[in-house]
């Protein structure tokens, strides 16, 4: 049975699954968006046209690739599975042949960075596997600064701890690091429903804006604030001075303007900044 055209729909996903006699990895959290109208949404939150370079993690069968190509931005699409490479290529190989798409076999974890990004700025919009999506979004903020915009489809779950203020019940540690380098809020939602198959949690959209001079820092900065973040989020029902414990005393706590007997889901990232300048500075001066 031969594919029948390039619209985003569940029949239209099916008929490439069963024309290259391909199904759903669960290893790999493949579920593949079948919504024409999820991807409008998606192409119009990222605010993306033909003066922008894109990258998308995981095009899986293209429904977003075919919607970021009919903008005129180039695209670079990263899909790790080999065997869905041909059946993405039916869907979308006609945006290579234009120049607009350039598709890589290969783990975004293990890419030649440089050579993909060159001298641009970048947005990533994506539907990133839920297995990978937070450590990729903050490794990927940390390594590379030229990725400036995102609007990323992550579970429910994880977007909620994203984007979480102080005092929240799902603040922790992906919500200060993210806010070390960037603004970021959800901006949608994402029923079970608009994926083949459908998964067992709802999805959210997240926007993530790089903050100007975010990597300007020096390098000791983000390293020690992180130690510092998961170290005492590791013990978080602890009072600071408890859980921190051989990286911070009560002294440095007061010193930057913290109670040593504050929890960590209390302190925003200012508190963090202020101690890890405290610790530094402090170390700075025994050596």
């Amino acid at each position: 049975m031969a594919p029948s055209g390039r619209g985003v729909s569940r029949t239209r996903i099916r008929e490439l699954l069963e024309a290259h006699d391909l199904g759903p990895s669960r290893a790999l959290g493949q579920n593949f968006l079948c919504d024409q109208g999820m991807v409008d949404k998606i192409v119009r939150l990222a605010g993306v046209g033909t003066d922008d370079h894109v990258l998308e993690i995981g095009p899986g069968l293209g429904s977003l690739t075919e919607g970021l190509c009919a903008t005129g931005a180039r695209v670079v699409a990263v899909e790790i599975d080999r065997h869905l490479i041909p059946a993405l290529t039916d869907q979308v190989g006609h945006h290579e042949e234009s120049g607009r798409l350039t598709i890589i076999n290969a783990d975004v974890r293990e890419l030649d960075w440089p050579s993909v990004l060159g001298d641009h700025r970048w947005a990533v919009v994506a539907n990133l596997p839920y297995n990978i999506a937070t450590p990729l979004i903050l490794d990927l903020l940390a390594e590379q600064p030229q990725l400036e915009r995102w609007v990323v489809m992550v579970q429910r779950e994880a977007g909620e701890r994203l984007v979480s203020d102080p005092g929240s019940r799902t603040y922790g540690i992906p919500s200060v690091l993210l806010a070390y380098w960037a603004d970021a809020r959800i901006v949608g939602s994402v029923p079970a429903e608009l994926f083949l198959p459908k998964p067992n949690v709802e999805s959210v959209l997240v926007e993530i804006r790089r903050r100007p001079g975010a990597a300007d820092a020096p390098d000791y900065e983000f390293a020690l604030l992180s130690r510092l973040v998961r170290t005492a989020f590791g013990q978080r029902r602890k009072m600071l001075r408890k859980s921190l414990a051989g990286m911070a005393d009560g002294d440095q706590l007061e010193t930057a303007g913290i109670d040593p007997t504050r929890r960590p889901e209390e302190l925003g990232l200012e508190h963090w900044l202020r101690l890890t300048a405290t610790v530094a500075d402090e170390a700075s001066g025994r050596t």
